[in-house]
């Protein structure tokens, strides 16, 4: 069982973390990047699927070379080896050249992959097309919203529980033939029931961590020309989609106010200490 997970690298939205210039726009150089936290849960259900079946987890993203950072993140979750898609033609890229540029990826890894494995919408775009997107181009059946799956290798099918149109009140249990690709839910929950899934899910977190220690001797990076990708069809040029404008994400209002002390304040210091000592305990 080969599942491929797809992960995007998105600005650290922390507080103080964004960086936008005079007109308004992310200045993505000058901001951090991690890991899409909905992927996190595409993560989560390709380890549930090792962990019942076996097999290999692979993870890929299409990004500048710092992308590296985020297969990282990717791998301390669960990977047994990575993916990356880089190359200044890929740059610009709109979901649908991202999609285009993806499944390339994908098709050229050696074998063909039983599950693949996308986030609901990342914290940037939140547009949720990449993963149906490149779904469409692989030509495979694809199950959305899921919170629960359950892999039947020797059937050649999946059965999921999902979401129907994102209302969590309402739950309907799916199936597909594989291979297939997944999108999950953020309300998505791994199951592991039984004690040797446990014992397994246990050893295989413990062998990611040491194996991303080393991340990179498990990383393969693939340019355009590697991909045998048309420069007309990926990154800005292969993009359709016109962004009018981006709205930047403000600050959220301090809730607290705080008084600045200096160290050598004897009579400032002495009121810090009358305030905290009740609080560690004190008189």
């Amino acid at each position: 069982m080969h599942s491929v997970v797809l992960t995007k690298g998105v600005p650290d939205f922390r507080e103080g973390q964004v960086s936008f210039d005079e007109d308004g726009h992310l200045e993505r150089g000058a901001t951090p990047t991690v890991m899409n936290p909905n992927d996190e849960f595409a993560l989560q259900a390709a380890l549930q699927t090792k962990v019942k079946q076996g097999g290999r987890v692979s993870v890929m993203s299409m990004g500048p070379p710092g992308y590296e950072s985020v297969l990282e993140e990717a791998m301390s979750v669960y990977a047994d080896d990575l993916y990356l898609l880089s190359d200044r033609e890929m740059a610009a890229a709109d979901t649908w050249s991202t999609s285009i540029t993806l499944s390339a990826g994908i098709e050229n890894i050696d074998g063909d992959p039983d599950i693949v494995f996308a986030g609901f919408k990342t914290a940037d775009g939140e547009t949720g097309q990449t993963g149906p997107q490149t779904s469409w181009c692989l030509d495979r059946p694809i199950v959305t919203h899921v919170i629960s799956l359950e892999v039947d290798e020797e059937e050649g099918r999946l059965r999921a529980k999902r979401l129907v149109e994102g209302d969590v009140d309402e739950i309907e249990t799916v199936e597909a033939p594989l291979p297939a690709f997944v999108v999950t839910d953020p309300e998505f929950e791994p199951s592991y029931r039984r004690a040797e899934h446990r014992l397994r899910h246990k050893r295989l977190r413990s062998e990611t961590e040491d194996r991303v220690e080393n991340y990179e001797d498990h990383l393969t990076s693939w340019s355009a020309e590697e991909l045998d990708l048309d420069p007309d069809f990926i990154g800005l040029d292969g993009s359709p989609t016109i962004v009018s404008g981006v709205d930047p994400i403000p600050k959220a209002p301090s809730e607290r106010e705080a008084t600045m002390v200096e160290p050598d304040d004897e009579a400032g210091m002495e009121q810090v200490l009358e305030t905290m000592r009740p609080l560690a305990g004190g008189d």
